[in-house]
């Protein structure tokens, strides 16, 4: 696993392999180095949110969704600006991504794939809240969208899975019902309302 793409290699052939065994697709070789680990997984995550957005492209455009929003109570700010500001759901999730295929791809912060710096690794959470957040819009505002696309990936559930595991998003930021415990929560908290 210390050639330049074998991590990137092995995580693909695991997803191809069974993409619903998100256990055996995140459960890194013996001796694997964990910073390499989640950032390969990360690489990973953004290409295949790709696909999201193109799917998104369809129906999320600056009329429908001028804000990118989750619930009602969420509306994010775009970093890719000069200031952070609102812009539409769509060119959020398209400047989200630019962005953190730019960092992902720095020299400056990721100078190799086989070993990477502990102060480049802690980056990785920030790319996750953000990049977390176009699986929570689809969702709330994009419902049958999500669906099909999550039930081809399980995209959104390995990736909630992935930073539960290690700890890269607060689990109050993990808005999307996705987990089988977060599940049986919400169904709990809803029978006491």
């Amino acid at each position: 696993m210390d050639s330049t793409l074998a991590v990137q290699q092995f995580i693909q052939q695991a997803i191809r392999n069974d993409f619903t065994n998100i256990d055996d697709i995140l459960s890194p070789p013996e001796g694997q180095d964990e910073g390499v680990w989640k950032y390969e997984h990360l690489r990973q995550f953004c290409m295949e949110l790709n696909g999201l957005a193109v799917k998104l492209q369809c129906e999320c455009n600056p009329e429908t969704c001028s804000q990118m929003t989750a619930t009602e109570q969420w509306i994010f700010l775009c970093a890719a600006h000069k200031t952070p500001k609102e812009c539409p759901a769509i060119d959020y999730t398209r400047h989200t991504l630019d962005g953190a295929a730019c960092l992902l791809n720095s020299n400056k912060y990721f100078p190799s794939r086989v070993s990477i710096k502990e102060s480049s690794v802690a980056k990785l959470g920030s790319v996750c809240r953000r990049v977390y957040r176009i699986f929570s819009h689809a969702f709330f505002h994009h419902r049958p969208l999500f669906d099909e696309y999550e039930n081809e990936t399980a995209l959104c559930r390995r990736f909630t899975t992935f930073v539960t595991k290690y700890n890269l998003m607060s689990k109050d930021n993990l808005i999307v019902p996705i987990l089988d415990e977060q599940q049986s929560l919400d169904v709990t908290g809803e029978s006491e309302a």
